[in-house]
């Protein structure tokens, strides 16, 4: 069953639970018909009790981003506007840079790897300059490549025999 199928069948399971238990079903009796522990119940119901059935749909996992919408849009101006405008000698944005520049910019410290997914989730995908001299002449090495290299290249010696 795919991801996104068993957290809706999951929380169809805790919706139904909490219709029985509104509807004054026992613990026991609910535990028995959705197929959970009786303690999975005993927890629905504080959560039935505190936030109705919403307090039963699915919940945020995980911790928190650190990082919320306005950070983010924020760091991708500075991203965009180049590394020379936040203070580095070349264009080339690394994870090391990008992680300085969150903490400088929002007082957050996150690994490298955290900031890779950050970027990720904001579209952004690692991007290798190309390893070309700027002053490269293409008619310059064509020429070469077809005149001089011919000249320069060893040929087998012609076989005696």
């Amino acid at each position: 069953m795919a991801k996104g199928k068993k957290l809706k069948a999951l929380q169809r399971r805790r919706l139904r639970a909490g219709r029985l238990l509104l509807k004054g079903v026992a613990q026991a009796e609910v535990a028995r018909r959705v197929g959970v522990s009786r303690a999975t119940v005993c927890e629905w119901n504080e959560r039935l009790a505190q936030g109705g059935l919403d307090g039963l749909r699915r919940r945020p996992r995980g911790r928190p981003a650190g990082l919320d919408a306005g950070m983010r849009g924020e760091l991708a101006q500075a991203l965009k506007a180049g590394a020379m405008a936040n203070g580095y000698a070349t264009e080339l944005w690394t994870l090391a840079r990008v992680v300085r520049l969150i903490a400088q910019r929002f007082g957050l410290q996150y690994s490298a790897s955290q900031v890779w997914r950050i970027l990720s989730a904001m579209g952004w995908s690692c991007q290798r300059p190309a390893g070309r001299a700027r002053e490269r002449n293409e008619q310059a090495i064509r020429e070469w490549k077809q005149k001089r290299w011919p000249a320069l290249k060893k040929t087998p010696a012609p076989s005696t025999g």
